[in-house]
């Protein structure tokens, strides 16, 4: 059953690339949406169905196998064709085939008129199926066969419009930063199976996972680099292009030259987590690295706050959102840091919900602005999209950490285990927490500011029907409109239920420390290993017996000496002291997200222009020190020395000197060839003076 899950829209992108041009608009329409759908549903049922009534594991997972066949057998190598479904990959499946369903239907509406129709959405069929086969994944290499398979339809879909050179820019900077971090991937694979023998997440042929295995290893000091360390680096490298943390964020921003529904699916909802996913699956070889943990903390928290510092400046409002983004997959990562894998996964799901709608949202505004992204020519546009507005606001509060919305949750969760953890030296989670702390206050300040600029205030857009002059998401809509107007029932239908998820969306993690049970968190802790506080070792002394809780996959060993009783009291006295401080900083959260959206209101309101800092607006100037750094003495060596030297002048030198030497060796013999026979009985005659000579001097020797 697993298998049509994926199989199922990789069959409507079969269908709608070879036949779409020829069965119109409203049957590819009908086999792209169909075919999520059909997805969508086995998702749903597995889940509901077959994965939460099934008895747990001897190591205390819920898990469900699919075994198709046996891929690679080369020694002791061992690759399969086969799915796995347990909590992880359940939660990812549900939020990758609903969001993207919603998004398929929205995309209907958006892209209505366009020429390349049925290509768009054979595009976007077949990047759910290679989504859903890196979820699904039971091993490291299947799982790269969808890991470079979502960066190959983002190379496709972001340089779907094929006529500008801005798109096709894009789409090559993003394929190619994503090589990058790839070549981590794979030695980060390559180390697993050196290693540990194997590169399976579940025990095949009885040989324990290499998850179990890592589980079983001591935890290495703090500041060495040991073979765990650098197995959790090397998978972070390959986690950094894909989910765009510094310093290989510079795709994504980008990547919104392709249409808008392809920046909701690709880089908000589902491809740009797969690093989360991958960093979450391996937690049991990360936690025993300190050391990775603290790099791969301190790069989500820097990337955090220095893409929001540049969200605040920009105009464009993919651009906005695109910052954005990269913004809180630095939360995401900086949550896997500390410890904190599942809090990290609530918000990949949370920011699903929030981001495809603030990014279908500003689709809406794109279409009915036609065509218009520059948040500066908008303004007063509540009163002719209500309907957008309104789910968008919510979208806004959302991500702002609104009390009770989804984003307040998966957010404040972050926040407090950044602040509590035990993963890394004490001031270092504090100075972790601050820096996501106003990170959430900046947060809310540039989201104001592009709601304000976009629906409140005066009306700017007098010359909004100029666009071609913008050339972004022109997708061929033959309607044109003096003023604004609402987008047509297909595209605002999935931001309604989008909004209603954002809403209703983190009410399955509210911690306890809020009157809740968190049940997201408990779902998923079996499959996620714990951090054990640092310093601490995993190894037994016999001299102090101690007793064993059983393993679970992709946990460490947990040992409790039996002395640790004496302090219980004290650690009830403790947990009341943790609540009333997770409550305190939940206070704090909340105050500074107000304050980020009244400070938001307070400059833009009255001034919707307000300069940003240059530098902002320029985002650091990073593409340039790039271009500068990197891309042009790499474009100068291998053109002035590679191509023009080693290429033209030693090796065509070499290839051509060998054929001007034969030419003039055979341009010498053709001489000897006239014709004439007197010419032949001279050789003949030469040549036997010239034996003849040789032989009678050997002789008189």
């Amino acid at each position: 059953m697993l298998k049509w899950i994926t199989l199922a829209p990789l069959i409507g992108a079969i269908i709608t690339g070879l036949f779409g041009k020829r069965l119109g608009e409203k049957i590819v329409s009908l086999v792209a949406c169909g075919s999520v759908l059909v997805s969508t549903l086995l998702a749903f049922f597995q889940f509901f169905g077959v994965l939460l009534p099934s008895t747990p594991q001897a190591d205390g997972v819920r898990r469900i196998s699919e075994h198709f066949f046996t891929w690679i057998q080369v020694g002791t190598f061992r690759a399969d064709f086969a799915y796995l479904l347990d909590p992880l990959s359940g939660i990812y499946i549900l939020f990758v085939t609903g969001v993207g369903f919603l998004i398929h239907v929205y995309a209907t509406g958006y892209m209505k008129g366009d020429p390349g129709f049925y290509r768009f959405f054979s595009y976007l069929n077949l990047f759910m199926f290679m989504m859903l086969t890196l979820v699904l994944a039971d091993n490291l290499l299947l799982l790269f066969v969808g890991w470079e398979g979502v960066g190959l339809c983002s190379y496709l879909l972001i340089g779907y419009y094929i006529k500008r050179k801005e798109a096709g820019d894009a789409a090559k900077k993003a394929f190619v930063t994503n090589r990058v971090g790839d070549f981590g991937y794979m030695i980060g694979m390559f180390t697993i199976f050196t290693t540990f023998g194997t590169i399976s997440f579940v025990t095949k042929a009885g040989i324990p996972s290499f998850l179990e295995q890592a589980a079983s290893r001591p935890v290495e000091a703090f500041g060495v680099l040991g073979v765990m360390s650098a197995i959790a680096l090397l998978l972070f490298v390959g986690a950094t292009g894909k989910s765009a943390q510094i310093p290989l964020f510079v795709w994504l921003p980008d990547a919104m030259a392709g249409p808008t529904p392809v920046s909701a699916l690709i880089h908000a909802a589902t491809m740009v987590t797969a690093g989360v996913y991958l960093t979450a699956r391996c937690s049991a070889v990360v936690v025993k690295s300190p050391t990775a943990m603290a790099v791969i903390a301190i790069i989500g928290a820097a990337t955090a706050i220095f893409a929001a510092t540049i969200g605040l400046a920009q105009n464009d409002i993919k651009k906005v959102l695109a910052y954005s983004t990269v913004s809180q997959l630095g939360f995401m990562f900086l949550a896997c840091g500390v410890g904190a894998f599942i809090a990290g996964i609530f918000h990949v799901m949370t920011h699903a919900f929030f981001k495809a709608l603030l990014f279908l949202g500003s689709g809406s505004v794109i279409h009915g602005m036609h065509e218009e992204q520059d948040i500066r020519k908008m303004g007063g546009l509540r009163k002719y999209m209500p309907i957008t507005f309104a789910t968008m606001m919510v979208g806004w509060l959302a991500i702002s950490g609104f009390p009770l919305l989804a984003g307040f949750f998966s957010k404040d969760e972050i926040l407090w285990r950044a602040w509590s953890t035990e993963a890394l030296p004490h001031l270092w989670g504090k100075a972790i927490w601050g820096l996501a702390a106003f990170t959430a206050l900046l947060t809310a300040v540039y989201m104001t500011r592009m709601m304000v600029m976009t629906f409140f205030g005066a009306e700017r857009f007098g010359k909004a029907e100029s666009h071609d002059a913008h050339g972004h998401d022109n997708h061929g809509h033959d309607e044109h409109h003096s003023k604004p107007h609402e987008s047509p029932a297909v595209m605002w239908i999935p931001l309604v239920v989008l909004a209603l998820l954002s809403i209703v969306g983190g009410w399955i993690g509210i911690p306890a420390a809020l009157g809740g049970s968190n049940h997201f968190e408990h779902f998923l802790e079996p499959v996620i290993a714990h951090v054990q506080p640092l310093g601490t070792q995993t190894v037994k002394h016999e001299a102090e017996p101690k007793a064993e809780t059983p393993a679970v996959e992709g946990a460490p060993v947990q040992t409790v000496a039996p002395a640790t009783a004496a302090h219980a009291e004290p650690a009830k006295a403790e947990e009341v002291h943790d609540v009333s401080t997770e409550r305190l900083l939940t206070g704090i959260s909340v105050l500074l997200g107000l304050l980020g959206i009244g400070i938001g209101f307070g400059i833009f309101s009255r001034n919707p222009l307000t300069r940003m800092p240059k530098l902002l607006e320029n985002k650091y100037k990073i593409d340039e020190l790039y271009d500068g750094a990197i891309i042009n003495p790499i474009e100068h060596t291998s053109r002035d020395l590679l191509w023009k030297i080693v290429d033209v002048r030693i090796i065509d030198g070499f290839v051509n000197g060998v054929a001007r030497v034969f030419a003039g060796l055979a341009n010498g013999l053709r001489y000897t060839q006239s014709g004439f026979a007197r010419s032949y009985a001279a050789v003949i005659l030469i040549g036997a003076i010239i034996v003849i000579g040789y032989f009678g001097f050997i002789a008189l020797r």
